[in-house]
């Protein structure tokens, strides 16, 4: 259990990170901004739209008698609303990490500086098209699995008091250990721990994942609220990749000189 204070005490620690280093904070905004107009466009496409896509997709229900072709579609109207919120909270971390990958390959770079005893940080050798075509591939991967544990907890919604009260519980930790995944793969990319990798060290300490992701998948359901904390959950997230590798970190993560704090490093790409 002790591991769930410490997991949240990374998400906390990322915040007082980038809080202290303004420019990599305005910059790590940039991504989550791009993805939140993406998925408000989609989101009110599909709010004026989706009745005429149910109706579209029935069409074995236009011979019914009122009230119950009202009821069905409108029942569909709601699920298929209710599916796209739930797959815009699971996947707006992965497409955010997508569109932003050199703003958060750098603002990562920085923590393990910071933090690093030697002021140095791991880097993965390769060109940034290949690792854009990992970060895309894995993502895509990630997603598929979210999507699945996603309809299955929303069939499960549907059983009488379990679906109202331990299904959502269960939703939470479900996002908050996708969240976290996709999070560090930002630092473990980097130090080449490939997907599979990832994923057992992820279960390896799962409490220290859902004391990390969970509180932040349930701050991403307040609107906008994800934008504002993606820099300091990458950055915290960084710092859980090095707990996760036995890594040592220094200290004090929160001061920095004022000569680099609000500086990105010379020669890399924000």
């Amino acid at each position: 259990m002790r591991d769930l204070g410490v997991g949240f005490g990374y998400l906390v620690r990322g915040q007082r990170w980038v809080a202290g280093h303004g420019k990599q904070y305005e910059f790590g905004l940039v991504p989550g901004l791009i993805t939140l107009v993406l998925y408000a466009a989609a989101l009110v496409a599909l709010a004026v739209y989706g009745e005429d896509f149910v109706t579209w997709a029935t069409p074995f229900a236009d011979d019914w008698t009122s009230p119950w072709v009202g009821l069905f579609r409108g029942f569909l109207t709601v699920v298929l609303f209710a599916l796209a919120l739930l797959l815009a909270v699971l996947t707006f971390t992965v497409v955010t990490l997508l569109i932003g990958q050199p703003f958060y390959e750098n603002l990562s770079e920085q923590v393990d500086r910071d933090v690093s005893p030697d002021g140095t940080a791991p880097e993965s050798g390769l060109p940034l098209w290949r690792e854009l075509w990992i970060s895309a591939r894995d993502s895509l991967r990630i997603v598929v699995r979210a999507a699945f544990w996603g309809v299955l907890l929303f069939a499960l919604g549907f059983i009488p008091f379990v679906g109202q009260t331990v299904i959502p519980v269960i939703g939470f930790f479900v996002t908050g250990f996708f969240l976290t995944e996709e999070l560090t793969a930002v630092a473990l990319q980097r130090r080449g721990v490939d997907l599979r990798a990832r994923l057992t060290l992820l279960r390896s300490r799962k409490m220290l994942v859902w004391g990390f992701g969970t509180p932040l998948g349930l701050a991403f359901l307040v609107p906008f609220v994800a934008v504002f904390l993606m820099p300091g959950a990458v950055a915290g997230a960084t710092l859980m990749a090095r707990d996760l590798l036995g890594e040592d970190t220094a200290d004090d993560t929160t001061v920095d000189t004022p000569d680099t704090a609000d500086a990105p490093e010379e020669g890399a790409t924000p």
